[in-house]
């Protein structure tokens, strides 16, 4: 991916959930004294009669196209994920986002956004979103690893290995394909759908926050059952957020497979979250714990 470095314009979009109108404020002065432009899409907070979305689906799609077709942004940064972009999958003129292949920041719901730009073969990062991530508390701590990363860009060769420990999930040596995944649950409602991804020979990363156990092991089998765990050619297992750890779950599923397995990886709904570069060919490092990029 092309790097964004000091003068870069990034569209503020908000495709999913709302943010609260002082963080709306906070972001651009946030992002700006990082050295970017910033560009906030009229539509961020037009408010909708649902109130879990930031915006009503005419609104939301106006602002995300609108984005990726100015000449003047570099790259299109979702404020925060939580729930609306599948709404706007069957909407999104692809033709427009085949036409402009910049890179789109986000995690959690943008899961949906990244598996379509993923079909078409553009990149994007798996990265903390600034109003629900960057601004709270523990955000300070993943502003230098952003901006790393978003200025460096992308390059064969390029080493991604963060400080984490060795994990009883850890299986296997390495493994080698194009990064694809993201949320669990956003992944697991993708299928059946024209937009269900297809992960032939890909590393499948997931993450998700709040689910129990048994509610993993159920999309999980859902990804099975569809083909998915047998079509990874390996897994990077980020951060499952909740009081129980799915570890027996994760065991027994993944490992089934006889695919390689990393687990513990600093990325998701976590800080410090480590950003990560989907849709990019990768070789996996079990024993290592990092990966190269290809």
């Amino acid at each position: 991916m092309p790097a964004l470095p000091e003068g870069s314009t990034l569209a503020l979009v908000a495709p999913a959930g709302a943010s609260s109108p002082e963080r709306i404020e906070q972001v651009p002065r946030l992002l700006e004294s990082m050295g970017w432009r910033c560009k906030l899409m009229p539509g961020v907070s037009g408010g909708s009669t649902l109130d879990f979305l930031s915006a009503d689906d005419d609104v939301r799609l106006t602002d995300l196209h609108a984005a990726f077709a100015d000449p003047q942004v570099d790259a299109v940064y979702t404020l925060r994920g939580g729930y609306g972009c599948a709404r706007l999958l069957d909407r999104i003129d692809t033709s427009l986002l085949r036409a402009h292949p910049k890179p789109l920041i986000g995690y959690s719901d943008i899961t949906t956004l990244h598996a379509l730009r993923d079909a078409l073969g553009q990149p994007g990062w798996h990265a903390p979103m600034p109003a629900s991530d960057l601004l709270t508390e523990g955000g300070a701590r993943d502003i230098h690893a952003l901006r790393e990363a978003l200025q460096g860009g992308t390059r064969s060769g390029q080493v991604i290995a963060p400080a984490m420990q060795a994990h009883a999930l850890n299986r296997g040596v390495s493994a080698r394909g194009r990064l694809v995944g993201g949320n669990l649950a956003v992944y697991a409602a993708l299928l059946g759908t024209p937009w269900q991804p297809r992960i032939e020979d890909s590393i499948l990363y997931l993450e998700d926050v709040g689910e129990a156990p048994y509610r993993v092991d159920r999309m999980l089998t859902q990804l099975r059952l569809a083909g998915l765990l047998d079509d990874a050619a390996g897994f990077l297992v980020g951060s499952f957020t909740d009081e129980d750890y799915p570890q027996a779950v994760l065991a027994d599923l993944l490992h089934a497979t006889g695919k390689p397995v990393l687990a513990g990886w600093p990325s998701g709904h976590c800080s410090p979250h480590t950003p990560l570069p989907l849709g990019v060919e990768v070789e996996m490092d079990v024993a290592g714990r990092r990966l190269t990029l290809r």
